[in-house]
């Protein structure tokens, strides 16, 4: 059904394959059209926008510490705590989340 079929990359201007096993992947995620980056420029584009792995950006976010209101323990947040508010380490965190019916 699917015939290989050689492409232009839009960044290098190189020519690479689009094989029909790709075409067929492609075809069963839905995906409608074709690639416009040979695979070492798509490469590097995801490393450039630091994503080699899934959840590589949360990975580069700044981290907080503060004391936890429930155990006296570390909590290390996401965001810059606001005095006067609790904050909770994760264990705290999901027993609160519990008691209150929250899921």
């Amino acid at each position: 059904m699917y015939q290989d079929k050689y492409l232009t990359c839009r960044d290098c201007g190189q020519e690479f394959l689009f094989s029909s096993s790709e075409q067929e992947f492609y075809a069963e995620k839905g995906f409608t059209n074709e690639p416009g980056r040979c695979p070492s420029c798509r490469q590097a584009r995801k490393q450039a926008r630091g994503e080699m792995s899934r959840g590589g950006m949360r990975d580069s976010r700044p981290r907080f510490t503060a004391v936890c209101a429930g155990c006296g323990g570390e909590a290390v947040l996401p965001f810059e705590p606001t005095a006067g508010r609790p904050v909770y380490c994760r264990d705290c965190f999901q027993q609160q989340r519990q008691a209150y019916g929250r899921y």
